[in-house]
């Protein structure tokens, strides 16, 4: 019965997937700041676009326009917290986006509607984290370009009249769970039993210094996972998730130049950082002469806001330094942000699964009784478990 599945196409998980937002290659980290604040996706898709007249006469027009990566407000503030950029954050935002693009290969990879299923999980292990697919528009050439007219940062990716979406992780992990008992037994044996618990992750220590964590945010970043913060004991205590990051502004940068890992959670938690920690920032940056990095970045957020101000939703304000909001559409998760997601290694997949999908999460810790942490587990590991039984169908 599971042999169905092989027939869906990577259209049929698309159905109702809004057209990508874009911005282009030739941008500025300023343009790409000011598109994050005025979305809310997380995410904004970058493009390289060729729409010479030579090249549209051919029968491929939108070969000349690809996808060449993703950005979020973490690419921004890892950026700004480069020792070359700490003194001065406003010239750092005038730098071209090749800046913050990934040096890994293949995060963003076009792929056709009629794609199969096993096709797309076959690219995301291969370390695809977005499947950009064309779709089906509805609206006319000539009411997109009065929206472009309206947007010069961030627009909709129309491209020779195309408009894309992408497909993640979650999608997948999603379209199966709706067809988990095509699967049975494997969704109810334990994650330790099915081998799928990664032993090799990113973790600070509670006390150490959070500035000693941006690579490992990066790395975590690109892995879709993030950071534990652990007690000498090996205790997990929370995590600094690039989920958490990617939902705050630019002017978290001093925070994390300034501050413990474990204050660092604090100041990310919601409802914004507490008044006292901020003064605490505003010192510690006094004592590296590193206050005109603080102001820099007010002054760009203000200017950022009063400059966008009409692309901005009804739903989306400023708050206090270090947050900014946007609608929580964009996030289901119910606990406090800094507050890892945790199972057990005799925890079900199909629980871990269920888990991660209520969180708006692509993994999920894995710790034992005393709270000691084991290892995570990751969408790739579980979409490795469904390939191998898909593998069986062909």
């Amino acid at each position: 019965m599971a042999v169905r599945l092989l027939c869906y196409e990577v259209a049929d998980l698309c159905l109702g997937k809004p057209p990508l937002r874009s911005l282009s290659a030739s941008a500025t980290v300023a343009d790409a700041l000011a598109a994050l604040k005025s979305s809310d996706d997380n995410y904004i898709s970058v493009w390289s676009c060729d729409h010479s007249s030579k090249r549209n006469n051919n029968n491929n027009n939108n070969q000349e326009c690809l996808c060449v990566g993703k950005l979020c407000m973490v690419d921004i503030i890892c950026y700004l917290c480069r020792d070359e950029n700490l003194m001065s954050p406003s010239l750092a935002l005038n730098s071209p986006l090749s800046v913050l693009l990934s040096n890994v290969k293949a995060l963003v990879r076009h792929v056709e509607p009629s794609s199969s299923l096993l096709e797309a999980i076959d690219l995301i292990l291969q370390g695809a984290q977005n499947l950009v697919v064309p779709i089906k528009s509805n609206i006319t050439i000539n009411s997109k370009r009065k929206q472009l007219q309206k947007s010069s940062s961030i627009t909709p990716t129309i491209h020779n009249g195309q408009e894309f979406c992408w497909l993640t992780q979650e999608d997948v992990i999603r379209f199966l769970l709706s067809s988990i008992g095509l699967f049975s037994p494997i969704p109810t044996l334990s994650i330790d039993a099915l081998g799928i618990i990664t032993h090799e992750f990113a973790f600070v220590d509670y006390h150490s210094p959070a500035s000693s964590a941006i690579g490992l945010i990066s790395r975590a970043l690109t892995d879709q996972t993030s950071v534990a913060v652990v007690d000498e004991g090996g205790i997990l205590i929370g995590e600094i998730s690039p989920f958490t990051l990617s939902c705050c502004d630019e002017t978290v940068g001093p925070a994390i130049m300034t501050l413990s890992a474990g204050d660092l959670m604090a100041y990310i938690d919601c409802g914004g950082p507490p008044e006292d920690m901020v003064r605490v920032v505003e010192e510690r940056l006094k004592e590296r002469n590193l206050e005109g990095m603080l102001e820099e970045l007010y002054n760009v957020n203000s200017n950022s806001s009063s400059e966008d101000e009409e692309l901005l939703s009804p739903t989306t304000t400023l708050s206090r330094p270090g947050r900014y909001s946007r609608s929580t559409s964009s996030s289901a998760r119910m606990v406090r942000r800094a507050e890892a997601i945790v199972c057990h290694p005799w925890s079900s997949l199909v629980a871990v699964m269920i888990q991660a999908i209520a969180h708006r999460l692509n993994y999920v810790w894995v710790i034992e009784e005393d709270c000691s942490l084991v290892g995570i587990v990751t969408f790739a590991n579980m979409l490795e478990v469904f390939r191998e039984n898909l593998e069986c169908m062909v």
